[in-house]
């Protein structure tokens, strides 16, 4: 069972993953893994950390001569800015004075309820904890389930479709995000020019008037053959557990597989995708054909061999440049909500997170399905499926 957990806090010394799990064998391209780091620290209306921030992995084990082991695999991603908190959030007793309190609770924040729970008189630790900071982590164990994954034929990616009131109103292709994920400046991840553009005019509003703004990334899975994930038990439906990996991401609000919004207010007849047969084959595992693809690749909580297509809505970021109205832990008075150094958008960054989250789902489900200690056992498997599904 693929498993990854991270650690770390926002300024603390550094950030980890741990990822156990995956198969021997799989080749790990470093720079590959930094880049994806790097994607996620892009994107217009990011905060001043990303300006001190350089992400790169140092691998402690399950890596040798460039491929995993099938031991668990640990990476520590170094905080520039721990220079600047040492003595500010010590591991040992250290001052008291140097302490930099959060005196006041951020609305849309973990810092009343997470101060509440664990009884911390201000909100310092909770945000440490609670800051996307953490993705980080998720990041680079999601890089290696890509890699994973890429050993299947299944490529992760992501892009933008909408920031604030600026909506992309088509489809985008495949060939579009892979050009969209090699570019070298990332603007607000959207793979049309003129409504980038105009996401770009909604960020630069909101920075006018000390507000934040966001919007909805979309994550595509191509290359997925039929029968990930299964309709037998609850909590093994593939769209169950997709949703619940990218809901967990900070300031996701809402998941989408497909065209599940649509869906919504629309009739049957506009959203179920039609079943069609080929009648000679072709690179496809399987002769049956959709001419849409609205349910998301999956139906019944199994893959049907489409495009798997997740959106995560992002809420505006909850730290505001105008605070919003709070009131001081420790004398209950109104006061503005305490401000730290934040974003005033980041739905490309988060898009980059959402692959991660989406990567590191199907790794579990694909491992599951076809099993295997090592690639070569696990390709194998694959190749005997994909054969047993074409002659159906």
């Amino acid at each position: 069972m693929i498993r990854f957990s991270t650690a770390g806090e926002s300024h603390g010394e550094a950030l980890t993953a741990l990822v156990s799990g995956l198969p021997a064998g799989v080749p790990v391209d470093l720079e590959f893994v930094n880049r994806e780091l790097w994607r996620r620290q892009q994107g217009y209306g990011r905060g001043g950390r990303m300006k001190i921030e350089t992400d790169k992995v140092h691998v402690l084990s399950g890596i040798r001569h460039g491929k995993t082991i099938g031991a668990p695999i640990a990476i520590e991603i170094v905080n520039r800015d721990w220079k600047n908190w040492e003595e500010k959030l010590p591991v040992e007793t250290g001052d008291p004075a140097k302490h930099q309190a959060v005196a006041s609770p951020r609305p849309g924040h973990a810092d009343l309820a997470g101060a509440l729970k664990y009884n911390f008189p201000d909100a310092r630790y909770i945000l440490e904890r609670a800051s996307a900071r953490e993705t980080t982590s998720r990041v680079a164990a999601g890089a290696l389930a890509k890699l994973f994954l890429r050993t299947l034929g299944i490529e992760v990616l992501s892009h933008v479709v909408r920031v604030g009131r600026v909506e992309l109103d088509r489809p985008a292709r495949w060939e579009e995000l892979t050009a969209l994920a090699a570019r070298e400046e990332v603007v607000l991840g959207c793979v049309d020019a003129e409504v980038e553009a105009r996401m770009k005019a909604e960020v630069e509003e909101a920075a006018r008037t000390g507000d934040t703004v966001n919007g909805i990334f979309e994550v595509v899975a191509h290359g997925v053959p039929t029968g990930l994930g299964t309709h037998v038990n609850w909590d093994e439906k593939l769209d169950g557990l997709l949703a619940q990996s990218v809901m967990s991401i900070q300031a996701v609000k809402a998941v989408e597989i497909g065209r599940g919004v649509v869906a919504a207010a629309s009739f049957g007849s506009q959203v179920h995708d039609p079943i069609h047969y080929a009648a000679e084959p072709g690179a496809a595992p399987t002769r049956f054909t959709r001419p849409t693809n609205n349910a998301g690749g999956i139906e019944g909580g199994i893959t049907n061999g489409e495009d798997v297509i997740v959106r995560g809505y992002l809420k505006p970021i909850s730290t505001l440049r105008k605070p919003l109205e709070s009131v001081r832990f420790d004398t209950r008075e109104p006061v503005s909500a305490s401000y730290e150094r934040s974003d005033v958008s980041v739905v490309p960054a988060a898009g980059v997170i959402g692959e991660a989250m989406v990567a590191i789902t199907l790794a579990q489900v694909a491992q599951q399905k076809f099993g295997g200690d090592s690639v070569l056992e696990l390709q194998r498997n694959l190749r005997g499926y994909i054969e047993q599904i074409r002659q159906f």
